[in-house]
């Protein structure tokens, strides 16, 4: 049976694991002490089908009815909100996406469906398949899974480099050394970081940072609130339990592979922006936390073998939407990387785009 060695545990690498532990002697590295500590611990947790774009779709429609029927997603529904100067986005966004059920939405409807609504943001488009996603429950899924098919997990062993010789890679890492025939690139936002030290050429993933908040405020948002998406870009907001509410800026600043940490300038644009449009008032900022979304340069996942270095598999680049496609994107993976038939077209997604 074939060893595969698979950086990082966080959803891209579990849920990998899972898909391949039938077939395969699977060994899962994770840098830190717990899996998942970064990025898809910091998720803003929920499965929109617009989202990502229209390449993005076929691996997010994809994934919805194993999320469905695996109690993973609950309805939410969506609604992405515009002025005079970015109605023309919903046009956009609606002519990208033929055939997914968007319904415009005129002032009185929004009104209905956003509470304190204020004068300026007269129209809308709704996204009814919009859902929340359990992204602690989907992981634990697939780290479980993994393990039941024999995966092992070793935490604490952030990779130091790795060299292939004899047809097999040679691993050092701060947990100890080990080998396999393949090592997959599963790391996230330390994805290029990895496949230099395993000599491989980096493909120019990015990683970016997004904020989020959740607040307190009043009058308290109501729980079935649409997840609220500013067509300009300049912010969403999604209902929390107890009448909070979680408001990123939509932001993506650059930033370097790192434990990042919530800029206050950024939370507090959030809230500006959010008071511009509605009239709840902001109680209190009761907690904050920032995570990396990495995306490759044309902003597709990265899956499949590097061109160029022997038993070196990509499965990164998932960018903000590595949560909503797992299933479908673990499912394309596993058949690039075992030689079977996948479902999908791997085309659009494949690490030899950018071979030169």
């Amino acid at each position: 049976m074939i060893r595969v060695a698979i950086v990082g545990a966080g959803m891209a690498g579990a849920s990998l694991a899972a898909e391949i532990g039938e077939a395969a002697d699977v060994l899962l590295l994770e840098a830190e002490s717990r899996p998942g500590y970064h990025s898809t611990g910091r998720s803003a947790a929920f499965w929109a089908e617009s989202y990502g774009g229209p390449l993005i779709r076929p691996l997010t429609s994809g994934s919805g009815p194993f999320l469905g029927a695996h109690g993973f997603l609950k309805p939410r529904g969506a609604i992405h909100l515009a002025d005079a100067a970015s109605r023309s986005s919903l046009d956009a966004l609606a002519a990208a996406f033929p055939g997914m059920g968007f319904a415009p939405l005129g002032r009185a409807a929004l009104e209905a469906a956003i509470p304190g609504l204020k004068p300026g943001r007269d129209f809308g488009l709704a996204e009814p398949s919009c859902a929340d996603i359990d992204v602690a429950g989907l992981h634990d899924f697939y780290l479980r899974r993994a393990g039941a098919s024999g995966a092992r997990l070793v935490t604490d062993a952030r990779l130091r480099g790795a060299s292939r010789t004899g047809g097999r890679w040679r691993i050092d890492t701060t947990g100890g050394s080990f080998d396999a025939e393949i090592i997959v690139d599963a790391a996230g936002a330390w994805a290029d970081e990895v496949a230099a030290s395993c000599g491989v050429r980096p493909l120019g993933i990015q990683p970016y940072r997004r904020n989020i908040a959740q607040l307190r405020v009043t009058p308290p948002a109501p729980d079935d609130l649409p997840l609220i998406i500013d067509a300009a870009g300049l912010f969403y907001v999604k209902a929390e339990s107890g009448g909070r509410i979680w408001l990123s800026p939509h932001d993506e600043t650059p930033s370097p592979p790192c434990d990042c940490a919530p800029e206050e300038i950024d939370v507090a644009l959030a809230i500006d922006r959010l008071e511009r449009v509605v009239d709840w008032r902001v109680e209190a900022v009761e907690r904050k936390w920032a995570g990396l979304r990495s995306f490759a340069p044309d902003r597709l996942p990265v899956y499949g073998y590097d061109g160029a270095a022997e038993g070196f598999f990509w499965f990164a680049g998932q960018g903000g939407f590595g949560i909503q496609t797992a299933p479908a994107a673990a499912a394309l993976g596993a058949a690039l990387l075992l030689g079977g038939e996948p479902e999908l077209d791997p085309a659009p997604y494949s690490a030899l785009r950018f071979a030169n």
